[in-house]
């Protein structure tokens, strides 16, 4: 019988791919030299029981996209470019975390807010109607987030990103069908995944209309940005098991009818890498779950 394989989950970075198994965060990061350099850390965060359970895993992926996620970007940074300070302190990390939640907030909450506050005035059925208020109101905020992709998407640097960002994805298939971790396999794989944080953010922002909806219907414009900030770790577990969910009934044709979108996004936000980022990514999956890697070309920092 196979062993039963370990939920693994990944992001990519600049010039890199950052992996995650449980109890583990490692980062592969391709030098301009062509070496590449793999830092590995060992997390205790998820190897808990209480972190595990429905809900409070969904705050583990958050703490993982923020903390360990801006950690990664600026490991890669640095060796991929030498730029900045490799060894980040915590208050500069806290500054870094606060002003990418500041950007996020300002255009995928405030922002659509905004907008849905001002049409009210020359809609009246936005004005009378709370779910349809939060319906243009979720709209607003999605579409600001596919044309926020569509734009970035034209960066030389973020284009780099996203195609790492597809390596992540066919190596993590690659392991999951059981397939021996090599380039030849990995090429043959999707780099669209159901298990992606492009469809995790779009589901965030379809199960945000609904719990704005709990907020009063004649609450104050400031009442109603707090509720949609405080609502965030909330909306984030919630959105996290319909993820799981998605992944754990793939096969089933109405799921697969309606990951579609996410999907969909994933073109956008993944593209097909070559065979030197696939081996990175290849090389921090292996890291990750202490597999054996081949030295050769290799540079590994504490």
């Amino acid at each position: 019988m196979d062993k039963k394989k370990l939920e693994v989950g990944g992001q990519a970075v600049i010039e890199g791919v950052m992996m995650r198994a449980p109890g583990k965060f490692v980062i592969a990061v391709r030098r301009e030299d062509g070496n590449i350099v793999v830092k590995k850390k060992n997390i205790s965060i998820d190897s808990k029981s209480f972190f595990k359970k429905p809900f409070i895993r969904g705050l583990v992926a958050l703490y993982n996209a923020l903390i360990l996620g801006i950690s990664a970007l600026n490991f890669s940074a640095y060796h991929a470019f030498g730029e900045g300070d490799e060894k980040v302190s915590k208050k500069e990390l806290f500054i870094s975390m606060v002003l990418g939640l500041g950007f996020g907030v300002a255009l995928f909450i405030f922002l659509p807010l905004l907008i849905t506050d001002l049409l009210k005035h020359i809609m009246p059925a936005v004005k009378n109607s709370f779910l349809l208020y939060n319906a243009v109101d979720g709209v607003i905020r999605v579409i600001f987030f596919i044309l926020y992709l569509f734009v970035i998407a034209f960066f030389k640097d973020i284009r780099r990103v996203f195609e790492y960002h597809g390596a992540e994805h066919k190596v993590i298939y690659t392991y999951e069908q059981g397939k021996e971790l090599n380039i030849a396999n990995a090429k043959k794989m999707s780099r669209f995944h159901p298990r992606c944080g492009t469809s995790f953010l779009l589901i965030v922002m379809l199960v945000s209309i609904i719990v704005f909806s709990l907020i009063p219907k004649d609450a104050h414009f400031l009442i109603k940005l707090l509720s949609r900030i405080i609502f965030i770790p909330v909306i984030a577990g919630i959105s996290y098991e319909i993820l799981k969910l998605s992944d754990k009934y793939y096969n089933n044709s109405i799921v697969k009818l309606l990951i579609k979108p996410g999907l969909w996004l994933q073109k956008l936000t993944t593209k097909e890498p070559d065979e030197s980022q696939l081996e990175v990514a290849l090389i921090s999956l292996k890291f990750a779950l202490d597999k054996e890697v081949d030295s050769e070309g290799i540079i590994y920092v504490s």
